[in-house]
């Protein structure tokens, strides 16, 4: 991979055998820090696909086809240039604490401190299903399990009547192997037997993340954490002077016109004045999903 924008990523974490090339990891962040991260590239080798792609380099399926929207997800041809969507802008919320979970971007982070350094953790998710969305809110990590079994919601039953009151832990729990039951108690945040459906909207509303990922965020959750959900299909930054704007395609978001919410946005944060409004038009018609540098 070849750095194209290094913004400050910090202690690397390490990383099952399965995601050796993955770029996530700890980044430290201060007061005012906003945009983390740094962008990279990726040659694809013969016979690979943006879905194996995406898994091995800890992204959604949605982030990396939104920031390639020129290849083809399943054949995108032997040595494409892949951009990889490692570089973020902090959601909007009133405290970082805890978990803190963006709907519209199909992304997790986890806020920690230790001493006076702040670090966040950063991991893609799959959520709710159109009918079936995640709610936003603010809730606490009630319970965590080990090897869940899943009970079987009557809703569910009734779109496929086959399935058992029960399914127990192993291959075909799409639970995964570990689960955080959340004070809503109808939503989960788990692993998953389907890890294509990570960084897609495919469920019944709880949140999966990839089977690698469970397996190591769940230890580091303590009960009673705080998790934050919010919908911010659109978020922006600033870093060295530059502003900065992540615009998401949220389908299900109330409001398809995003010009008119980003430049309240801005000016919410002392940023319109700085801001090229065609280099905005354009961000907002694109979605990339990534950070666009926006700076007059």
């Amino acid at each position: 991979m070849s750095l194209l924008r290094f913004v400050f990523p910090l202690l690397p974490m390490l990383l099952s055998p399965y995601v050796a090339e993955a770029i996530s990891g700890v980044y430290e962040y201060h007061n005012g820090t906003s945009v983390i991260g740094a962008i990279t590239t990726y040659n694809t080798k013969e016979n690979e696909s943006l879905i194996e792609l995406a898994r091995r380099v800890d992204v959604g399926y949605k982030a990396i086809t939104d920031a390639n929207p020129q290849l083809d997800p399943f054949v995108p041809g032997t040595n494409a240039l892949v951009t990889i969507p490692s570089t973020w802008i902090l959601p909007d919320v009133e405290s970082y604490d805890g978990i803190v979970i963006n709907i519209s971007e199909l992304r997790l982070y986890y806020f920690t401190k230790r001493g006076h350094s702040r670090f966040v953790r950063i991991f893609p998710i799959g959520t709710g299903s159109q009918g079936h969305d995640t709610p936003p809110g603010i809730y606490r990590v009630i319970e965590k399990i080990v090897k869940p079994a899943w009970y079987v919601p009557e809703s569910i039953r009734e779109e496929n009547p086959d399935l058992p009151d029960v399914v127990p832990p192993g291959p075909k729990n799409p639970l995964g192997s570990h689960a955080l039951r959340l004070s809503s108690g109808d939503i989960l945040i788990h692993g998953t037997n389907k890890p294509f459906g990570v960084g897609r909207r495919v469920s019944h509303g709880c949140i999966r993340l990839y089977p690698e990922d469970i397996s190591r965020f769940f230890p580091m959750v303590p009960s009673g954490t705080k998790v934050t959900i919010v919908r911010q299909p659109i978020k922006v930054g600033e870093l060295d002077g530059r502003v900065y704007i992540e615009v998401h395609n949220d389908e299900f978001a109330d409001d398809s016109d995003y010009l008119a919410p980003a430049r309240t946005l801005l000016l919410k944060k002392g940023l319109l004045k700085n801001v090229n409004t065609q280099k905005l038009y354009i961000a907002i018609q694109e979605k990339r999903g990534m950070p666009v540098d926006i700076s007059e």
